[in-house]
């Protein structure tokens, strides 16, 4: 069979890349992988992708579904081999419809998160999921690694905010589940099984998306704390005093202030003193004139005058709460500006969040001592980004060692209940982790549903899945 002659009768010539044209397909984000690609097909339809994975199928040929090449696990890169057909999904980039009545938008994969976020809006509506990478990253990758980001406290994960699904299966078939429902308790849950199963199970090509009432109001203050306990004592006294109207909860560590003002233009230390710890902290509401100003005030005066807040500042408008937000959003890009590091994603227990600080910048202290800790994340959720930076000849040596380093952390995370995988997912990169970690029930069970869905072993091969 000539695949690459059945799929440029699919395609036409000028959507299917070879050669050099692959390279911006061949590399992840980070860096970690550099793959090589048969050829990058680009559709611009739900038949096209169906009818090239049905000649794959055929082919036995490995098929990479390929969004906007954010994620930090390797999950979008092609093997080395050659041999892997790279299939972009950036040309599927309609929104479909929008149904203001229902709190419902259907968008095909392609499209950009903030795009997305756009056509809400213009509808009168509040689209949710906000991630730093939100200007380049796909609804179709933010569906299949179940993203996360900064509003999870209040409106969940990515698999929260989904109605339906349309899915092209291995083999070619396709599942049109775009439904907008809310109730549809009619066997079981098919569309769950492709929500960050990160390509490895079918194509997600469009998604059925809840929306939510337009944000109003909203109050943003940036809070220094003594320690990450008192971050959750906080969080909890916000969310009683504000009827659970906490949107976003953030810690910063002092170190994320200085990497992110001394890289980051236009970045300043919003506060007279430095801290050792930070919250960014966010109440919103959907009513417009909610004094949650006021209200974020108040809390936060009585959580000074009882010592558990060091200082604050609030944003007194739009620019001040882009300003905070900001150095929040460009942590990883401080990071890269400032050298090679290890990124650790986890999640435990909101109560546990301390132990774990604690317990990990022990370790990292007793054990890599020439490493700077830099601990951020989602308070709310429990989701940190437990980070170690090196710099120059410092960092080429830190990296040497991540293997005990992750082994460490990870285990660290395990024994208190968390998970070595917060919001990243499993890509290439985490394979053994999910290995060491998952029940072996489980694990067989995943094998199981990838057998009976890709019995060929064509979508997105290695990834997730040892073998698979």
């Amino acid at each position: 069979m000539d695949l690459l002659g059945t799929l440029r009768g699919i395609l036409g010539g000028g959507d299917l890349l070879a050669g050099e044209a692959c390279a911006p397909f061949e590399s992840d984000h980070r860096r970690l992988y550099r793959g090589r690609a048969l050829a990058v097909a680009q559709p611009r339809s739900v038949e096209q992708v169906a009818r090239i994975l049905a000649a794959c199928n055929e082919a036995r040929v490995g098929v990479v579904p390929h969004g906007g090449n954010t994620g930090y696990c390797g999950g979008a890169t092609p093997d080395e081999t050659g041999t892997q057909l790279v299939l972009s999904l950036a040309r599927l980039n309609r929104v479909r419809s929008i149904d203001p009545g229902n709190y419902s938008l259907i968008a095909e994969a392609g499209c950009v998160l903030a795009e997305v976020q756009r056509a809400a809006a213009s509808a009168g509506r509040h689209f949710p999921l906000s991630l730093g990478s939100e200007g380049s990253c796909q609804i179709g990758g933010n569906l299949s690694t179940n993203a996360g980001g900064v509003h999870v406290l209040r409106y969940g994960m990515m698999r929260d905010l989904v109605l339906g699904l349309e899915v092209v299966l291995a083999d070619g078939r396709v599942l049109p589940g775009l439904t907008a429902l809310r109730k549809d308790n009619t066997g079981y849950d098919i569309r769950a099984l492709f929500l960050g199963a990160e390509g490895t199970l079918g194509v997600i090509t469009a998604a059925s998306l809840k929306l939510f009432p337009e944000i109003r109001s909203t109050a943003t203050a940036l809070v220094a704390l003594a320690e990450p306990r008192a971050a959750v004592t906080l969080l909890a006294q916000l969310r009683d005093a504000s009827g659970d109207a906490v949107s976003s909860f953030e810690l910063i560590p002092r170190i994320g202030i200085e990497l992110t003002s001394a890289h980051i233009p236009g970045v300043r230390d919003p506060l007279g003193a430095p801290h050792a710890w930070y919250a960014l902290c966010e109440l919103s509401s959907s009513r417009p004139g909610e004094p949650l100003e006021a209200l974020l005030a108040e809390t936060l005066g009585a959580a000074h005058a009882s010592g558990l807040v060091q200082d604050a500042v609030l944003a007194r408008n739009e620019r001040e709460r882009t300003a905070l937000w900001k150095i929040r959003e460009t942590i990883p890009e401080a990071q890269r500006h400032e050298g090679p590091g290890l990124k650790h994603d986890i999640s435990v227990p909101v109560s546990a969040l301390p132990q774990f600080v604690e317990r990990g910048a022990a370790w990292v202290a007793a054990h890599v001592p020439g490493a700077r800790l830099i601990a951020y994340g989602h308070v709310g959720d429990g989701n940190l980004h437990f980070n170690l930076q090196g710099r120059g000849a410092e960092g080429a040596a830190l990296l040497e060692r991540s293997e005990e380093v992750r082994r460490a952390l990870h285990d660290l995370a395990a024994a208190l209940g968390g998970s070595f995988s917060a919001e990243h997912g499993i890509g290439r990169l985490k394979v053994a982790e999910l290995e060491r970690y998952a029940p072996a029930t489980e694990l067989a069970l995943m094998h199981a549903v990838k057998r009976a869905l890709d019995p060929n072993g064509i979508m997105n091969p290695g990834k997730v899945l040892r073998g698979a």
